[in-house]
């Protein structure tokens, strides 16, 4: 683990495009109506992963203004993830309470997200939360994904007591994107957000 948020998630989130300035909190100062809107979205908790919002969680890819509109761009954990409609209602929701009427959400889907962009505070809190985080995440080259069918899963340490004396239980959790592990230090069972 690097411990530090790499990729486009990592906090490159842009200024006030050129256009009408953005209303709300703010409005009137030279942009500091985008980054109201800005610090409004990095409040907007993950669905399934409450615990986290999603600029711990990487998702929140970038917030700007153009023509007087938030554009807040996100990129899904996965392909077809079913919590990104709620994302999505839920920034937008957030972004008109704090007073930005006009506010659009789009899906940014390369580069794809990485677990390695969740952030140093979002793998505390999952962790404090039972919930182990993601290990540095594979390193692919150019080209098709190799599939290693039977590959020995990597022990992943308890988040309670610390054992890595861990083992599988299920390769999906309650989501797809985490699995289900059980520690033979403590007994207790455990979910594990997948490296990706």
């Amino acid at each position: 683990m690097t411990g530090q948020a790499t990729g486009p998630a990592a906090g490159r989130i842009t200024g006030r495009a050129a256009g009408r300035p953005v209303t709300g909190r703010g409005a009137g100062v030279p942009g500091s109506g985008i980054a109201a809107a800005r610090a409004v979205a990095g409040t907007v908790t993950d669905p399934e992963l409450p615990m986290l919002t999603l600029a711990d969680l990487g998702v929140l890819r970038e917030v700007r203004e153009a023509d007087g509109t938030v554009i807040v761009s996100v990129t899904p954990t996965y392909l077809g993830c079913p919590a990104l409609g709620a994302m999505r209602d839920d920034l937008v929701a957030a972004l008109h309470r704090a007073g930005f009427p006009r506010v659009e959400v789009r899906t940014v889907l390369a580069p794809a997200w990485s677990s390695d962009w969740i952030t140093p505070d979002g793998r505390r809190k999952l962790a404090e939360a039972g919930i182990a985080p993601p290990g540095p995440a594979p390193r692919r080259g150019p080209g098709p994904v190799p599939l290693a069918l039977g590959a020995k899963p990597t022990p992943v340490r308890c988040p309670r007591c610390g054992s890595a004396q861990t083992r599988l239980l299920s390769a999906f959790g309650a989501t797809a994107c985490r699995s289900l592990h059980r520690c033979g230090a403590c007994q207790e069972p455990f979910e594990h957000v997948k490296e990706a």
